[in-house]
């Protein structure tokens, strides 16, 4: 894909310290609040009959997610908290250089934060960038509350964009770090995880038909904790929310576990990926055609995890349109009738694991 690299600008970014919380759209507030709260466990700071405001474990700041009554099921925010009140402005300036449409409040767009701009960004992606935040009970030693499922933290986001390589250079000018990629032989790059707290990502790139969000990602202390979720699923005859997994990733060397809420939206419950702190932390380069890569059992991953994906909105509330990748899929590399893959690159003989599961 030849396309024209989106400018650096000349403003300093801002300091953006971690992803914070997501706004998605439900079309059922009630059952959403069912699966979030009463399945997954999530902590209700406080709701209406048109949103509910939910935290993690160990959250301090008003909320991690926002779930709100609308007609369209989407993404209102991907919402990330910076270092200082002035980065709130440092990101506005550098935004509008770039020539992006951004929105500032300073009572904020949501319940619990303060002083916010929101951008629709050069991708398409509707962002918003804080500091001021209402601080709420760390909830860290509240054992009586906490079930054996317990999702404690935000992790991450995950995005999916027609264009990866154009997208990673525009997010290592706004201050992330890639930690890993996946490339083919001649360069085509499928998915970038890109951080700025010291772990595996923030926010990851995925290759696709875009812009859409992939994923938003809770982790777990242990693994235990995500083998409870498969079981109480399936206690609870749910089974059929499970996506993908539990399995190992290749990429992250993360646990993980992929669910579809009641509107579709993709949630991953996510342990232990590593340490990315060090200025020289090297980046990992994975094959495409290595089926560790998103396995590291070497597991088929679905076809839905490729394609489907939620809505993202403007700062109007309408869904963007959705612009098709032109570059290789990563399914079609890699499970199409032209892909293989492999488990011993110098193998002679080359097969998908999912042909010999049918």
């Amino acid at each position: 894909m030849t396309t024209i690299p989106i400018p650096t600008p000349t403003a300093t970014p801002p300091d953006i310290l971690r992803c914070a919380y997501m706004d998605i759209v439900v079309t059922d507030l009630a059952r959403s609040r069912a699966f979030y709260v009463d399945v997954l466990g999530l902590v209700v700071t406080e709701e209406s009959d048109t949103e509910i405001y939910l935290r993690s474990f160990e959250e301090f700041i008003h909320h991690n997610l926002v779930l709100r009554q609308g007609p369209v099921a989407a993404v209102a925010a991907m919402a990330f908290r910076v270092r200082a009140p002035e980065d709130v402005g440092l990101a506005e300036a550098w935004y509008q250089e770039l020539g992006c449409r951004t929105e500032r409040r300073t009572n904020g767009f949501v319940k619990g934060v303060g002083d916010s701009v929101r951008v629709e960004d050069p991708l398409g992606f509707p962002y918003e960038f804080f500091y001021s935040v209402d601080h709420v009970e760390r909830l860290a030693w509240r054992y009586d509350l906490q079930g054996p499922g317990a999702l404690v933290r935000l992790d991450h986001f995950n995005q999916v964009t027609p264009d990866v390589g154009r997208g990673r250079g525009y997010l290592e000018d706004l201050g992330f770090r890639v930690t890993e990629d996946i490339q083919d032989e001649d360069g085509v790059t499928y998915a970038a995880w890109m951080r700025r707290k010291d772990t595996v990502h923030d926010t990851a790139l995925t290759g696709g038909d875009g812009p859409r969000m992939h994923h938003i990602a809770f982790s777990t202390h242990e693994k235990h904790n995500i083998i409870y979720i498969c079981d109480k699923l399936g206690a609870l005859r749910m089974s059929d929310v499970i996506e993908r997994g539990p399995g190992r990733h290749g990429v992250s060397n993360a646990f993980y576990l992929y669910l579809r809420d009641p509107d579709g939206h993709r949630v991953e419950i996510y342990t232990q990926d590593y340490y990315t702190g060090d200025p020289d932390n090297p980046v990992v380069t994975w094959d495409v055609h290595d089926n560790q890569r998103r396995d590291w059992w070497g597991n088929a991953v679905v076809p839905s995890w490729y394609t489907d994906a939620s809505l993202v909105l403007d700062l109007d509330g309408n869904p963007q349109p959705v612009i098709a990748r032109t570059e290789s899929s990563e399914m079609a590399v890699t499970v199409g009738a032209d892909g293989f893959s492999y488990t011993r690159k110098d193998d002679v003989e080359h097969g998908f694991k999912l042909g010999h599961t049918l």
